[in-house]
């Protein structure tokens, strides 16, 4: 789960969420009572049905650290997890927790969640009438997706430190170029292991369709990661991505988001935006992709 402004920085799309969650009562931190007792038969059957289709998908597909963390978390374990539960297992391994929020928070909670080892996650899951698609995170996205990731040391200090770096992208206006980074890593990111391409970005991983399409459809480009790169890429919020960035390790994305930012920021901030469909003479590409699948769908 992300932050209203972020998501919208990302987006800028409308919220429809069928969540009886939304009216919960919070504090200043947004957090909520994830009542766990209170989820239904047929809502721990939901996630369970979603956990054993898209376990088989990214079989071969995701990256080692998210399959070991899955059944290291234990999230196949009685139906929806307790996040509570949950926190006291990622706690051990690198000092995360799982808190519950009833919908996206406000940039500023959001940044402070994250720069304080915690993960909110939207409480509420999807209807049935949803099952493959829905606009709003929610909770199968949030744990399915981001929470494996959390359980990696580098990728969570990473985390971390996107979150330190948040309030500073907000003070200097650049919230945009920020969101972009989180988009195409912590969301939409692929990485190289032992040579292949396998996923990590949660958007991914909670997707069966684009499990298949971000490695396997000759459609979309891949491209090296380079953070400024990043920061200048639009993106697609509503289907697949055009494009896909690969990092090669990540130790080497911490290593790129411990850097001082301010000078990205500077190259930057008067320049246009690449749009999604793009390559540029300088990229090192992967796939050169067709965006067949994107002509097709235009042409229709």
């Amino acid at each position: 789960m992300s932050s209203k402004e972020h998501i919208r920085s990302l987006s800028e799309a409308g919220l429809c969420s069928k969540n009886r969650y939304k009216h919960a009562p919070h504090g200043p931190d947004f957090i909520i009572d994830q009542d766990w007792k209170s989820y239904s038969a047929a809502e721990h059957d939901r996630w369970d049905r979603l956990f054993a289709r898209q376990l088989e998908v990214i079989q071969g597909r995701a990256c080692q650290e998210t399959l070991r963390a899955i059944s290291t978390l234990k999230l196949s374990e009685g139906g929806i997890p307790d996040m509570a539960v949950l926190s006291s297992r990622l706690r051990e391994i690198t000092g995360w927790e799982v808190v519950p929020v009833a919908e996206l928070v406000p940039d500023d909670v959001f940044f402070d969640h994250l720069a304080n080892k915690r993960f909110p996650a939207g409480a509420f899951i999807r209807p049935e009438a949803e099952l493959d698609y829905l606009e709003e995170p929610d909770i199968f996205h949030d744990i399915f997706g981001h929470i494996p990731m959390l359980a990696d040391q580098n990728f969570s200090d990473f985390m971390q430190a996107y979150g330190k770096g948040g309030q500073r992208a907000m003070g200097l206006g650049q919230l945009k170029n920020l969101a972009r980074l989180y988009w195409y890593t912590v969301e939409f990111g692929l990485v190289k292991e032992a040579g292949e391409m396998r996923i990590f970005g949660a958007g991914i991983l909670s997707s069966p369709t684009e499990t298949i399409f971000s490695l396997e459809a000759d459609s979309p480009h891949r491209i090296a990661f380079d953070l400024e790169r990043v920061m200048k890429t639009d993106y697609i919020i509503d289907d697949f991505q055009k494009t896909y960035f690969v990092i090669e390790s990540f130790q080497s994305l911490l290593e790129a988001c411990y850097s001082d930012f301010d000078p990205v920021y500077k190259a930057v901030k008067d320049q246009a935006d690449i749009a999604p469909h793009e390559t540029l003479p300088t990229d090192t590409l992967f796939n050169a992709g067709t965006l067949t699948y994107f002509h097709n769908k235009a042409a229709h």
